[in-house]
C-alpha cells in the first residue's frame, strides 16, 4: 500500500527554536516539502526565522523549499468580515497551487505556523478549504505550539486566570468595544488599536505585555496598567518604526476585590 499524500500544519512555537515540541520536531523531519507564505518588506523576517527554525532541528535534511508572496489583506474598519473572507480565499487559491504544483503522491508537506495553529492563524481553515474543493486529495496533521500567549505568561512569571476564575482570549478590536462580562482576565491579541489605552484611568486593571516574545528582540513590560500604558505605547511605536513589523499580545488582569 503506498503511503498518503499528507500536509501537516505545524505550530512552531512564539519564536524560540527551544519552543518546538518533540512531536513538532518530529512532523518537521517527516516533511518532504516546505511551504512559505512570504510576508512583504521588513516582515519577510518571519520566513527567515521559520528558516532558522529548520536549520535547528532538520539541519542537513533533504527537503524541498516553496515560497511565494502572501496575499495582502485589505486593512480596513468597514466591511471587516467580508476583506477577512476575501483574503483567506485568496490565501487558498495561492496554497491550492504552492500543493498541486509541489506535493507528490504519498509525499508529506508542511507549512509553519506560529505559535499555536488553533489560536488567531487562518491556515487550518484554508487547507479545509482546498480539501473541500476536490481538486486535490491529502490526508491533514494538525501540531500543536507554544502560543505567544503561554509564552508571555510564562515570561511575566504568571497564570492565566485567578484562582477559580475564567479567562477570554479576544482581539483589540473588540476589546475597544468594552469589557467583556464575567470576565476578570482578558488575553489580547491583534492589537493594532493600543485599545488598552482606552482602559488606563482604571486603577484596578494590571497589564503584562510583551512583543517578539521567544526572540532575540523581545521586550516585556509589566506593571498597573495605569502607570505604564503609556510607555507600552511609546515602546510598541518605536518597535515597530525599527523592524517594520510587530507581533505583541497581552494579558489585563483586574484585581479581584
Amino acid at each position: 500500500m503506498s503511503e498518503a499524500t499528507r500536509v501537516a500544519v505545524i505550530g512552531i512555537g512564539a519564536g524560540d527554536p527551544g519552543h518546538v515540541t518533540v512531536a513538532a520536531v518530529e512532523a518537521l523531519n517527516r516533511a518532504d516539502v516546505f511551504f512559505f507564505l512570504d510576508k512583504a518588506d521588513a516582515a519577510i523576517e518571519l520566513s527567515e526565522l521559520r528558516q532558522a527554525i529548520l536549520d535547528v532541528h532538520v539541519p542537513g535534511k533533504g527537503y524541498r523549499l516553496v515560497r511565494t508572496p502572501d496575499p495582502e489583506r485589505l486593512r480596513t474598519e468597514a466591511g471587516y468580515p467580508e476583506a477577512v473572507e476575501d483574503w483567506r480565499k485568496r490565501r487558498a487559491d495561492v496554497c491550492e497551487r504552492m500543493i498541486a504544483e509541489n506535493l507528490r503522491p504519498g509525499e508529506t508537506g508542511a507549512f509553519l505556523v506560529w505559535g499555536d495553529p488553533s489560536l488567531y492563524d487562518s491556515i487550518i481553515s484554508v487547507v479545509d478549504d482546498i480539501r473541500a474543493r476536490g481538486a486535490l486529495a491529502f490526508e491533514v496533521e494538525v501540531l500543536p505550539g507554544i502560543s505567544s500567549v503561554s509564552a508571555l505568561a510564562a515570561r511575566c512569571r504568571t497564570t492565566l486566570n485567578q484562582v477559580g476564575g475564567a479567562v477570554q482570549v479576544t482581539t483589540g478590536r473588540r476589546l475597544a468595544q468594552g469589557w467583556p462580562e464575567g470576565v476578570d482576565d482578558v488575553v489580547v491579541m491583534l492589537d493594532a488599536r493600543d485599545a488598552y489605552l482606552e482602559l488606563a484611568d482604571d486603577p484596578d486593571l494590571h497589564i503584562h505585555w510583551g512583543a517578539y516574545v521567544g526572540t532575540r528582540d523581545e521586550v516585556v513590560i509589566s506593571g498597573p496598567l495605569a502607570e505604564v500604558a503609556e510607555r507600552i505605547r511609546d515602546t510598541r511605536a518605536a518597535a515597530r518604526r525599527e523592524k517594520g513589523w510587530i507581533m505583541d499580545t497581552y494579558l489585563l488582569r483586574r484585581a479581584r476585590g
